[in-house]
Order: structure tokens, then C-alpha cells, then sequence
């Protein structure tokens, strides 16, 4: 028995969106837009298919370095849960080493893992910081996600503007202020404190 195709029912449920919308879903121009819609979601929300061990990989390595591990401008996209629109901007992710590290090209691997499924910024920020914290046991995590939301610049309120930041603070992250301070600036942000 074939295993089904992932979202095999959504090109139906697009020629139906289609027709509700009044168009012609056989028309040139759409007669492939609900395959080609399939394949966009699919691609869209490959974090949820994602194993995190084998995103890992063993690529965690011993150490001697307890200085802060700075990543920043992390560019990345995900899907607004509520309206299913695009949000995007860029991710900055640190850590205080204890004993280990990370292949630097983890991190973003990561970001992408929670960026690419539906979405809201603020459980994003948290899962991302809590994977690290979780996985590498190190003395603390900051992450900080800046964001443009399209479900605010083309709908709603309609503000192009508007920026979204939430952060998630881990460890010696919340409780010193030294070392939030410390991330903020090699993020390009000050500290409030």
C-alpha cells in the first residue's frame, strides 16, 4: 500500500477556495495553482518533519570556552497560524557555553525547524531557546526575533512599519543582567536595564 502524499487533499480544498473566491479553478493561469499551492505548504512547513537528532547530527563538540556564542541575523520566514500569511525578519541566538558547543551551522538549522511551521513569534522565540537550553545544557540561552507580519502590513491594521520583537531569556540570560546586557549589545540592542 502507498503511503499518502503529505497534504494530498489540499489541491481539492484550493479549487474549492478557488471557486468560493469566484474564479475558474480549470482556467490557464490556475488550472496548476492547487498542485503548485500542495508543494508551497509542503515546503512551508517541513519543520514539522524534521528530526531534531538528525538536525543535530552529532555535532556537538568538547570544548574548553566559556564566553558567550553569538549568531545574529539569522534571516528566516514562517506562516502565521491565524490568518496563514508570511511573517519574516531575522533571529539572533546566543549561549554560554558549559563544556560544549555547537557547529555554527546548527543554529540557523534550528531557527528554520520552528520557523518553518505555522506559527505564532512568541512560542517560536520560546522553542528555539528552550531546544539549545535543552540540548546543549549550556549556562544559559537568549534568543531575540525581529519580524514583519503580513497579517498586519496587508490586512487589519495595515501598518508597513510595524515591527514584532519577543525574546526568550534562559538560564544566566534571565538572571544576570551583566550577561543579558552583554547579548543585547552584540546584537545591536541595549540593555533596558
Amino acid at each position: 500500500m502507498d503511503e499518502p502524499i503529505p497534504g494530498s487533499q489540499i489541491p481539492d480544498a484550493i479549487r474549492t477556495l478557488l471557486v468560493e473566491l469566484g474564479e475558474e479553478p480549470t482556467r490557464e493561469g490556475l488550472a496548476g495553482t492547487p498542485d503548485r499551492v500542495r508543494r508551497m505548504y509542503a515546503e512551508l512547513t517541513d519543520g514539522y518533519r524534521t528530526d531534531p537528532e538528525a538536525l543535530l547530527n552529532g555535532a556537538s563538540f568538547a570544548v574548553d570556552y566559556d564566553e558567550m556564542v553569538v549568531v545574529r541575523d539569522i534571516e528566516f520566514y514562517s506562516l502565521c497560524e491565524h490568518h496563514l500569511l508570511p511573517f519574516f525578519g531575522k533571529a539572533h541566538v546566543g549561549y554560554l557555553p558549559r563544556g560544549k558547543v555547537i557547529g555554527l551551522s546548527k543554529i540557523p538549522r534550528v531557527v528554520d525547524m520552528y520557523a518553518h511551521r505555522l506559527q505564532v513569534q512568541e512560542r517560536m522565540t520560546q522553542q528555539v531557546a528552550g531546544f539549545l537550553m535543552e540540548r546543549l545544557d549550556p549556562k544559559g540561552v537568549g534568543c531575540v526575533i525581529e519580524a514583519t507580519h503580513l497579517c498586519t502590513v496587508m490586512r487589519g491594521v495595515k501598518k508597513q512599519e510595524a515591527t514584532m520583537v519577543t525574546s526568550s531569556m534562559l538560564g544566566t540570560f534571565r538572571r544576570d543582567a551583566r550577561t543579558r546586557s552583554e547579548f543585547l549589545t552584540f546584537i545591536g540592542r541595549t540593555s533596558e536595564r
